[in-house]
């Protein structure tokens, strides 16, 4: 019975933490009243659940009772204060990086009932939050808030107690339970009963704890932490938080960072080889700010590196050293300084054609002095003024002289000056795009929107619209526009505006005509296009809360369709 029970392993539950990272603009957001609020959120949202938040629904009635049981506290933790990062999907500024901390534990009144819970439960309930922080980010009152929405909520496992409980953690030991602590180890990972020897293996590498009485694993989404219940109690809060739990979610902050300088850098690359796009100014002045940003996570990967240098503590210099290969940073700084350098590149070759147009700007105004010349308009101007200089004062062909000089010299300034206007005319008709919006509302009232598939503003709501074709115009554009984007016809009714905003656009200078409009034939035939990444049909008495792109809800206010 005995060896029975020993080829039988049971890890006791005892709590979780949880971190999402974010970005925070301190000026719009307050750190402690948001993470006191997301707590409410939480909490009211597990109070409501639907099944439809219920991702496996063979385990609603066990999640439903886990959500019941559960115990939560969301604190903000600060990593980078004063760290400019300007969002360039949205155009949105924030000034801090950090991550919410998340301290749960379920039953925490009972504790019998933890023997009951699995790791495919577990990760369960962070899954349906990562949801609701999706929307929760998306809320027109959040836009001084950015989650990492794009990584899984980040697990750390704790358990102080196992089953049978003289266990000594060897290596044969390790080997033995490998299945069962595979499960632990990646809460996230598929925990199929045909799972090979070879990943299991892969799952149980890496254990950094150096006591036979505990194992921890970090793992790119989650960890997992055991330790016996006597050096819990002693320990948990005095060593492993501080050296374990703790970096780890400092470090993936920093990846969180890393990746958003590295998608800005995509962002700038694309922008400014779009012939359209180039206010090469204002991606020069971005590109600083990144560098800035890339030199403040630099400091902070110096200081770790140091740590590995100097600091005695092998335990913790193996953690460290852990988490920088598990989450890749060295090879994200690689690509980012790479990125750096091509983007670099090309606004060489983008200052030389600028130069170039100068130049050639430059060429056409000296062309003119050269015809005014050859003409011989100047020359003849100098004989008249020297004739006139000549002539006595108050004589009658002065005064005709006097009249005549003054119109030569208004004519040459008027036509000079006019080349010039012309020129910059020219010049500033080249720089701005023109596009135009549809306000477009069905019989009930409903507006309809498109949700943005690319950068600018990309999953952002927006009305539907496009740029104007060379040669098209405006009206006939927004109808091509509203076809590829939602599949409907729609009828003109009025102009609402013309928006010509500086910086309401990031793309350049872009003015915007906006027209309401209405629905031909049947709105059944609404589905989105190439340009769009979803097409909706929004009651007029929520688009207050929705978080628009660029300046449509100055447009949908200019409509009238909400204060």
């Amino acid at each position: 019975m005995l060896d029975i029970m020993s080829e039988i392993l049971q890890f006791i539950y005892k709590e979780e933490f949880w971190f999402i990272s974010a970005f925070i603009n301190t000026s719009k957001i307050n750190a402690e009243l948001k993470s006191k609020e997301i707590e409410n959120l939480i909490k009211i949202k597990f109070q409501s659940l639907k099944d439809e938040d219920i991702y496996k629904k063979e385990l609603k009635e066990d999640l439903l009772e886990l959500i019941r049981n559960i115990s939560i506290k969301c604190t903000w933790v600060t990593c980078l204060s004063n760290f400019p990062y300007k969002d360039e999907n949205s155009e949105r500024d924030y000034n801090m990086l950090g991550y919410f901390q998340f301290e749960v534990e379920y039953y925490k009144d009972n504790p019998s009932k933890k023997e009951s819970l699995k790791p495919m439960l577990i990760q369960q309930v962070p899954l349906i939050l990562l949801k609701t922080l999706k929307d929760f980010n998306n809320r027109a009152e959040n836009t001084g808030l950015h989650f990492d929405t794009e990584s899984p909520i980040y697990i750390f496992a704790i358990s102080n107690k196992i089953k049978p409980s003289n266990i000594i953690w060897n290596p044969e030991n390790i080997e033995k339970y490998k299945k069962i602590i595979g499960y632990w180890t990646e809460i996230y990972s598929g925990q199929w009963d045909d799972y090979s020897d070879t990943l299991f293996d892969k799952r149980i590498e890496n254990n950094l704890s150096n006591r036979l009485s505990e194992l921890h694993f970090i793992r790119r989404n989650s960890g997992f932490v055991y330790m016996a219940e006597k050096n819990y109690e002693k320990f948990f809060k005095s060593y492993m938080k501080q050296f374990v739990i703790d970096p780890t979610s400092r470090i993936r902050a920093v990846l969180f960072s890393l990746r958003s300088i590295n998608e800005s850098l995509d962002l700038l690359f694309l922008k400014a080889q779009t012939q359209k796009f180039q206010d090469l100014n204002t991606i020069e002045k971005k590109i600083r700010n990144l560098r800035l940003l890339r030199g403040m996570i630099q400091t902070i990967l110096s200081a770790i590196y140091n740590e590995l240098d100097y600091n005695r503590r092998q335990h913790y210099t193996s953690v460290l050293k852990h988490l920088l290969n598990e989450f890749e940073v060295t090879n994200i700084v690689d690509r980012i300084n790479v990125k750096f350098n091509s983007i670099y590149d090309v606004m060489e070759d983008l200052h030389r054609k600028k130069s170039e147009e100068n130049q050639e700007r430059t060429e056409r105004g000296l062309n003119l002095l050269n015809l005014l010349f050859g003409a011989g308009i100047l020359a003849d101007l100098a004989g008249v003024v020297m004739i006139w200089l000549n002539l006595q004062e108050g004589n009658f062909i002065t005064s005709v002289l006097n009249g005549s000089i003054a119109a030569i010299i208004i004519g040459i300034l008027i036509a000079t000056i006019g080349y010039y206007l012309y020129i910059r005319l020219q010049t500033e008709k080249l720089e701005v795009e023109k596009t135009v919006d549809a306000v477009i509302e069905d019989r009930e009232g409903n507006v309809i929107l498109i949700k943005r598939k690319y950068p600018p503003f990309k999953n952002f709501y927006a009305l539907p619209g496009g740029f104007i074709e060379k040669g098209e115009k405006p009206i006939d554009a927004l109808v091509r526009e509203v076809k590829e984007e939602t599949n409907l016809k729609v009828e003109i009714k009025y102009k609402i505006g013309i928006y010509t905003e500086k910086g309401r656009d990031p793309r350049g200078i872009i003015h915007s005509t906006a027209y309401k409009c209405t629905i031909i034939g049947d709105i059944s035939e609404l589905r989105s296009g190439d340009d769009s990444k979803k097409v909706e049909i929004i009651p007029k008495e929520k688009l207050k809360d929705i978080d628009l792109a660029f300046d449509h809800k100055k447009i949908l206010e200019d409509a009238k369709l909400f204060k």
